[in-house]
């Protein structure tokens, strides 16, 4: 089957591909092995993302990104212990951390790419809306949101941080692919989109500009913390304290 070609492909290319591994830092390795789901375009959930109170009506269905559209491919990657162990102090995000975040990112591109031309060889169509110059950022809210993706493929709920958690825990990056071939969707073993957060509190402390309450996150004083970062960083930023030295770092704290 072509999903699990796309699932070894994925496994081999986090091992192998040197954009995974950061020179700078002694070869550290950035990824772990992902998790990956799929969620149907039909899903019902798509058009809840619309409403006002979710995202929003500018977020784009799968078939506003690819008429035809049929399944969407969704993956978490996990960040390494190298990684996640070097952000669990206090104060500013650790150098690995930010080389994760920024280089890890470029990784998760390619890996993008490498879905959509799988799919491509395969006779279907593909689109990776982070990739399209379709996607657009407004007052921190983007029209397609890989987290939201992530928790209708079944992989996620989220966390007081707005972070989702995953069986592997929060400290890690996502990426879908929309196609119009049509694979088995995952079923999703949970029905609140809270359910993996046992709202314990501890990521409240670890934010650095304060930016998390028992009601949740404050988008802009999240983003204006992560402009300074890059001030003080660039090409980099990040933070990722909220992810790090948590019960949800690494797993889901409602297995434990």
């Amino acid at each position: 089957m072509l999903l699990n070609t796309i699932k070894e492909n994925m496994a081999k290319f986090i091992q192998n591909n040197p954009q995974n591994f950061v020179e700078e830092l002694d070869m550290m390795q950035i990824w772990d092995q992902p998790l990956m789901g799929v969620a149907s375009a039909s899903d019902p959930l798509w058009e809840k993302l619309k409403e006002p109170n979710v995202i929003g009506p500018d977020h784009l269905t799968p078939d506003e990104w690819l008429s035809g559209a049929k399944s969407i491919i969704s993956y978490f990657l996990p960040f390494t212990e190298h990684v996640r162990s070097s952000n669990r102090s206090k104060g500013l995000p650790s150098k690995e951390w930010l080389y994760g975040r920024c280089e890890g990112e470029i990784f998760n591109n390619t890996l993008r790419k490498l879905i959509v031309r799988l799919i491509e060889t395969a006779g279907g169509k593909a689109v990776a809306p982070a990739l399209d110059e379709r996607l657009t950022v407004a007052n921190h809210v983007s029209n397609w949101s890989e987290r939201h993706a992530a928790f209708i493929a079944g992989l996620g709920t989220f966390s007081l941080n707005y972070s989702l958690i995953t069986n592997l825990g929060s400290a890690g990056r996502f990426g879908s692919v929309i196609t119009d071939l049509e694979f088995e969707p995952n079923s999703r073993p949970y029905q609140e989109i809270d359910e993996y957060c046992t709202k314990c509190g501890e990521c409240i402390d670890r934010c650095p500009p304060l930016a998390i309450t028992k009601k949740g996150k404050n988008a802009e004083s999240c983003s204006k913390f992560l402009d300074k970062m890059l001030k003080l960083n660039k090409p980099r930023y990040g933070c990722g304290k909220c992810q790090t030295a948590v019960p949800c770092e690494y797993q889901n704290p409602t297995l434990i």
